[in-house]
């Protein structure tokens, strides 16, 4: 039995969305700095949850934390790459969802796993709540991909 994580393809993701590399991604040992891997993820799920789900985030009533996250690195990425990062939904709660994800190179696995888990709140308590019914929709089409 292997210690090492599995190495997950593209059509294991529902929503795949481009990223662009940038110079100032890199770290001094020449490639992207792990902390902004999280970025790639949260910029993906923000994407997704606008455009799919329908969030305003400028004035909507609900918002969502980020409670958790983690980051398996596979392989090492590199600017000037050419990245996607695959986005699906592990776990749909009332209030919560455990995100999958992770970043893919030009072809091949993935070089980085990931999750994170948001909840959602009413942006003027904090308090949580229960998931908007057109995000909960959108999330809803993430987590029935079968491979």
């Amino acid at each position: 039995m292997s210690d090492k994580p599995k190495r997950p393809l593209r059509e294991e993701y529902g929503y795949l969305c481009p990223v662009d590399s940038r110079w100032s991604d890199n770290d001094i040992y020449g490639h992207i700095n792990n902390v902004v891997y999280y970025s790639y993820f949260d910029s993906t799920i923000n994407r997704y949850l606008i455009n799919e789900g329908g969030l305003d985030i400028d004035e909507g009533e609900h918002i969502a934390y980020v409670v958790s996250s983690g980051c398996d690195y596979l392989e090492a990425a590199a600017y000037p790459e050419s990245l996607v990062v695959g986005m699906k939904v592990d776990k749909l709660g009332n209030s919560s969802v455990r995100y999958g994800l992770a970043l893919f190179g030009g072809e091949g696995a993935a070089k980085a796993t990931g999750f994170v888990v948001h909840v959602f709140v009413n942006r003027a308590t904090g308090r949580p709540v229960a998931i908007p019914d057109a995000l909960r929709e959108a999330l809803a089409r993430l987590a029935m991909i079968e491979v």
